[in-house]
């Protein structure tokens, strides 16, 4: 917490309406900058590829809030980014503790486990490509609304057995619970809610398990292996359910927009001079779908050069999504989308041990959803070029909060008959 003696810091903007200029902004102040984030907590911000990378994978920092954040108890209650910071999921344990839970959860990711979920992927979204195929000519429609968020809600929530008719309000609180301009009491109210609804989850599993991961953590097979507490089981749902749905949403709502903001890209991709795969991980790079992940804590004294030294148990903002755009990593154009650069490079899903275990599945529902939708809309086009959407308003996720389209132009006849 900070007070009025301490001198001022840079203030994160809680909507994010600038964040890659903020971020580039405290890159060149230092390998960390102290910033005061909502709810006057201050913590460093580390926006260098270099830098996160060594942090990331330094045993002197951690994920535990409870046992290596020493002035979590000055927090006060609905803090907007506690959502994330203070789940006690498997997630965010310490070393041999997280490997261990890792171990849990990662198999259900891997490439050879994701793999076959490819015909049930397309199928989502041959279905919902064909709605917007279906609309009139010249109806718009919200790319982010319309395909990105069903198709990754539909996988996420198949994944995790959650009940057709739970769907929408979980995503919809997952959403609102990483908006982190939202006043406190707001924020309270969201978390609550969400804790409430997940645990409904867990009891309605516990009655009706199925071949899904909620079952799979609430009945581990392994020996001596204890079930997890309540708060344990939510926290894992939450971060994993969110975690799966929010990365991939604003990946394909991101490179779609991209896209069709560079019909030289396009064009290059319909004559088969760009694949999908330089696309996602392009876009990977320059809108990292995730920006901060809080919180890491320092162990000890870290000191990273430049002046700056990281205080045992001060709190850590990394920020994934500033890391692609660095001049020291990318010195050709960081901030320019070129899918036909040779070093697309990044930090998007994450490093070290705690890297994105749902980063093989979120690859696979972009690659489908983005060459599904501009191969089957060929006339695909945004409905009003130029004009910049607005961003999520999130320190957590990186993304544009609509991508208006229209699927289906007028033609000359259509004018006509209006």
């Amino acid at each position: 917490m900070s007070d009025s003696s301490e001198p001022r810091c840079p203030f994160l903007d809680p909507t994010a309406g600038a964040i890659h200029a903020e971020a580039a902004g405290l890159r060149v102040q230092g390998p960390a900058v102290l910033v005061e984030l909502p709810g006057q907590v201050r913590a460093w911000s580390v926006t260098r590829h270099a830098v996160i990378q060594a942090l990331t994978t330094d045993p002197r920092v951690s994920r535990d809030f409870r046992r290596h954040w020493p002035g979590v108890g000055e927090v006060p209650d609905g803090w907007v980014l506690g959502s994330v910071a203070f789940q006690d999921s498997l997630v965010n344990r310490y070393g041999d503790e997280h490997r261990r839970a890792r171990g849990r959860i990662a198999p259900s990711f891997l490439p050879r486990r994701v793999k076959p979920m490819r015909p049930q992927v397309q199928a989502t979204a041959d279905r919902l490509v064909a709605a917007l195929g279906a609309l009139a000519p010249g109806e718009r429609a919200d790319l982010r609304g319309a395909l990105a968020r069903p198709l990754t809600m539909t996988l996420i929530c198949d994944l995790f057995g959650v009940p057709e008719e739970r769907r929408e309000r979980l995503g919809h609180l997952i959403d609102r619970a990483l908006d982190s301009s939202l006043a406190e009491d707001a924020a309270l109210a969201v978390q609550n809610e969400l804790y409430e609804r997940l645990g409904e989850l867990a009891t309605y599993k516990r009655a009706h398990p199925g071949a899904d991961l909620t079952t799979d953590l609430l009945l581990s097979d392994r020996p001596g292996e204890q079930p997890l507490a309540e708060h344990e089981l939510v926290g894992t749902l939450f971060t994993m359910i969110a975690a799966g749905f929010e990365t991939a949403v604003n990946l394909i709502a991101s490179a779609a927009l991209l896209v069709l903001t560079h019909p030289e890209q396009l064009a290059g991709l319909r004559a088969g001079r760009i694949d999908w795969t330089d696309v996602i991980e392009e876009t990977l790079r320059v809108e990292g779908p995730v920006m901060y992940v809080p919180l890491r804590y320092a162990l000890e004294d870290i000191d990273l050069g430049e002046g700056v030294v990281i205080a045992k148990g001060d709190p850590i903002m990394v920020g994934f999504a500033a890391a692609g755009r660095d001049p020291q990593e990318h010195p050709d154009r960081p901030d320019e989308f070129d899918p036909t650069r040779a070093d697309k490079g990044h930090l998007a899903f994450g490093h070290g041990p705690h890297f994105c275990v749902g980063a093989p599945l979120a690859r696979l529902e972009a690659e489908v959803a983005l060459s599904t939708l501009f191969e089957r809309l060929p006339e695909l086009a945004l409905a009003e070029p130029g004009r910049r959407p607005a961003r999520l308003p999130s320190l957590i996720v990186n993304g544009p909060e609509r991508v208006e389209v229209v699927p289906r132009p007028r033609t000359g006849g259509d004018r006509t008959r209006e």
